[in-house]
């Protein structure tokens, strides 16, 4: 152990023990030069025959935690490995885990729990979604520092994981029982996303309950057969996390926390007061069918009747000032004929508009698709082009509009991914095709590229890379985008040039054809800024000012003056 008062690595002092576990120690420690203090995690060497085996794991815990910035996690700054113990130095986090808390305090409000979820969930979409997604894996109060300020941090991240496409299951079975998922113990595939979604319902029901899922009898029942006045809309999102079979559960954290945000919503009262609000409609409903029914005569006209409200749905959300209360009518349009596509694309058209596609804008998405996920499968089944588009419509509004930069590419993937599964061999959309299937290189360029430099096996990939950048500007250049989205291409590019000068003269690029690219794009600048309006001015300034640093970046990779 650590004496209290000594000084280790000559710079961090320990003050005091402030937490045991069975496999290490941690400490209070402060940097006196800097006043700051640390928290230090200490495995002793002589306690672990097998130290060489958790040694490897610490070590891809602290190269874990060194990659990721939130402020729901931790920061590593300092590893120190002795002949006696090996240390890592982490920031302090001061306050109490969940875990004593609710045993000091037993259950907790469902308002809170709520909140420290919605933190939870974010710092589990952060994790997902990342080049190399990691899955934490054991998520549970004793992992969940509270602060003074009410936010939680997750802590240990000695279970963790990085998601492996090709991997058919888990190479060890991790996890705490009681909160870890079926699959955790092998048999049923590796652990994705959808395991955290478990042990974070897992999670929750014991701070709602304050009854351990992890002391027998190993049992979660709906949270209202311990406390009858917590949300029936609650007890529904625990209830769903906590499947079994993963396809049961909310198949993402983002759509975890929207549910979460919106659980009132969920509520056997709420439910009630809508089915009456909609009973008029349902009337009408019925009414159409018993005319469909008696002729085709009557059934042309209920489908006419049908398509003109959705139409004038439609309208009436072109004409509503405000986003979320169009998304909102966009909703009912899509509820009375599923297979039209006016209405999803009106809806892409709205939220890009103004050049940004917010996270206010993206939860009606999420929510399109959680509660209206039948819709969704009935546009792609009777329409699969109109399906399409909307796919490749959204993976643009991802791609080049998104208002944070660090998950754009990666969400806009999968809709780009799933276009180009339904354009496949269709002529009428060979355009389409085209620049789908270019922005899906593109992103699984961004999605392996950092693991490919740290194994060594990047040489080439830069090259491929650069002739996807600039097929998708010959397409563009033949058939423009909107005029927005080309500006943005723009930007990329330059911004590219700027970062991968070296490894593109590495993989055979010339700086010809740099030149010849950069050409081009000061052309279309110049003819884009004549009479452009105010925005449009401010984005080809930026990419103006870029162009300068990515000459004297080419100049000076390719030693040529």
């Amino acid at each position: 152990m650590l004496k209290i008062g000594s000084v280790i690595d000559g710079k961090y002092k320990i003050l005091d023990e402030i937490g045991h576990g069975g496999m290490s120690t941690v400490y209070l420690a402060i940097n006196e030069k800097a006043n700051k203090p640390w928290a230090i995690k200490e495995v002793r060497k002589s306690f672990r025959r097998d130290f060489d085996i958790l040694k490897q794991s610490l070590i891809l815990e602290t190269d874990m935690l060194k990659k990721l910035s939130h402020k729901n996690l931790p920061s590593i700054v300092d590893v120190i490995d002795s002949d006696e113990n090996f240390l890592i130095v982490m920031d302090y986090i001061e306050g109490n885990t969940l875990e004593k808390l609710i045993e000091e305090n037993g259950a907790y409000p469902q308002e809170d729990v709520v909140d420290w979820a919605v933190q939870l969930c974010d710092v589990l979409r952060y994790l997902h979604e990342r080049p190399n997604p990691i899955i934490y894996r054991d998520m549970k109060p004793s992992n969940v520092m509270l602060k003074s300020d009410g936010n939680v941090v997750l802590i240990d991240f000695g279970t963790a994981r990085e998601f492996k496409e090709q991997n058919a299951g888990d190479t060890t079975c991790l996890g705490t029982q009681g909160y870890a998922a079926p699959e955790q113990f092998g048999g049923m595939g590796q652990t994705d996303a959808r395991t955290d979604i478990y042990c974070l319902g897992a999670t929750m029901y014991h701070l709602l309950t304050g009854h351990n899922p992890s002391e027998p009898p190993y049992e979660m029942y709906p949270i209202r057969q311990w406390n009858s006045a917590l949300s029936s809309g609650l007890e529904k999102v625990v209830l769903k996390c906590t499947r079994k079979n993963p396809a049961d559960r909310y198949q993402s954290a983002s759509e975890l926390m929207y549910a979460l945000k919106h659980y009132r919503d969920l509520e056997t009262k709420t439910q009630i007061q809508c089915q009456k609000r909609l009973g008029g409609f349902a009337a009408t409903l019925f009414l159409c069918f018993v005319c469909a029914v008696c002729g085709a005569g009557f059934r042309a006209a209920a489908n006419e009747k049908i398509r003109d409200d959705y139409m004038t749905l439609v309208a009436a959300a072109g004409r509503t000032a405000d986003t979320l209360d169009a998304c909102g009518l966009y909703m009912e349009a899509i509820s009375l004929d599923a297979a039209q596509g006016d209405a999803y694309h009106a809806y892409y058209d709205r939220v890009v508009d103004d050049g940004i596609f917010d996270t206010d804008e993206e939860e009606f998405l999420i929510k399109m698709n959680m509660s209206a996920k039948e819709y969704l499968n009935v546009f792609e089944t009777q329409n699969p082009l109109g399906y399409a588009d909307f796919c490749y419509e959204i993976g643009n509004a991802y791609w080049y509009y998104y208002s944070h930069e660090e998950n754009r590419k990666t969400r806009a993937l999968g809709w780009y991914e799933s276009a180009l599964a339904c354009y496949e061999g269709n002529s009428e959309r060979s355009l389409a095709y085209g620049r789908c299937r270019l922005y899906v290189e593109i992103g699984g360029f961004y999605k392996k590229m950092i693991a490919a430099q740290i194994d060594g096996t990047d040489e080439g990939i830069y090259r491929k890379y650069w002739n996807s950048l600039s097929q998708l500007k010959a397409l563009n250049d033949e058939n423009p985008d909107r005029e927005l989205i080309t500006l943005r291409m723009y930007h990329e590019i330059v911004v590219r040039v700027t970062e991968y000068a070296r490894y593109f003269m590495d993989d055979g690029v010339p700086r010809a054809e740099v030149e010849t690219m950069f050409d081009s794009i000061d052309a279309d600048l110049c003819r884009m800024k004549e009479g452009a309006a105010p925005a449009v001015c401010t984005e080809i300034e930026k990419i103006q000012t870029l162009r300068t640093l990515a000459d004297k970046i080419v100049r000076s990779t390719y030693k040529e003056e």
